[in-house]
């Protein structure tokens, strides 16, 4: 399970290492490191010099946890390039992402630890309820799939289809959610580029596509990006009636 590991690995040794195990795509990459990390998008934000965890997965999607809390403090939901190399002395990692234009720059200004994973493919996983359970869930808590997302209509009819979730992001473009149980194929992209361009048809504002998944297939996840569309995975959902006080189940009674 565990091809290659590194310990207090200086910069070059580091960049090598990323560069063979990311290049190869079959495996899961961490790293442990006193990090500098700078988000550039839809916003822009710094994390300020911090102990670290970086995961970059076999998709390219790439997450920093700190020391605390289980949502990760950056990431970078799906990746068209990953690029590393030595800046000022220090190795680098760049995680960027085409369309919307987006990046995350991650600098290891220590790295304690480099580790490179394989992870075999694991049985289809699938959200327990019902699709329609899932959409009021997420109706309910749509920062599960983004911060500051909201919803104005579920299940909206469209000449093309009912659209699952239709939504304002935080920036005040229109948003599309498709939702599916379990892991996403080509043809859940179809369906959200169809309801996409249906929207975009009688619409003069911005308007984004998310597909919300437990997972989703490499060449689906290629045709969301090649599109301008985008993958959240959504692997837990919080409890309808959950109060802040207990950790959310997965579904609580309607």
């Amino acid at each position: 399970m565990i091809r290659a590991q590194l310990h207090r690995p200086d910069p070059a040794a580091l960049v090598d290492f990323l560069d063979e195990h990311l290049r190869s795509g079959d495996c899961l990459v961490q790293v442990v490191s006193e990090c500098e990390v700078l988000y550039s998008g839809r916003a822009a934000s710094v994390a300020e010099a911090g102990d670290y965890l970086v995961i970059v997965k076999q998709d390219g999607s790439v997450q920093v946890h700190g020391h605390r809390s289980v949502k990760p403090v950056n990431w970078q939901p799906q990746t068209d390039d990953i690029f590393v190399a030595i800046e000022d002395g220090v190795a680098v990692m760049r995680a960027e992402r085409f369309q919307p234009s987006e990046m995350v720059r991650v600098a290891f200004l220590e790295p304690a630890l480099a580790q490179a994973v394989g992870l075999r493919e694991s049985g289809m996983f699938v959200l327990m309820g019902s699709e329609a359970e899932m959409q009021q869930a997420l109706a309910r808590h749509p920062e599960v799939i983004e911060p500051g997302l909201e919803v104005l209509h579920r299940e909206l009819p469209t000449e093309v289809g009912g659209i699952d979730l239709f939504a304002r992001d935080a920036d005040g473009a229109l948003v599309v959610v498709e939702l599916k149980r379990s892991k996403a194929t080509q043809e859940a992209v179809h369906q959200l580029s169809r309801y996409v361009d249906g929207v975009r048809r009688t619409s003069s504002e911005p308007v984004r596509g998310i597909l919300a998944a437990p997972a989703v297939t490499a060449p689906a996840l290629n045709q969301l990006g090649s599109l301008g569309l985008e993958f959240r995975e959504v692997s837990a959902l919080p409890g309808i009636d959950d109060d802040a006080d207990r950790q959310p189940s997965l579904f609580a009674p309607v």
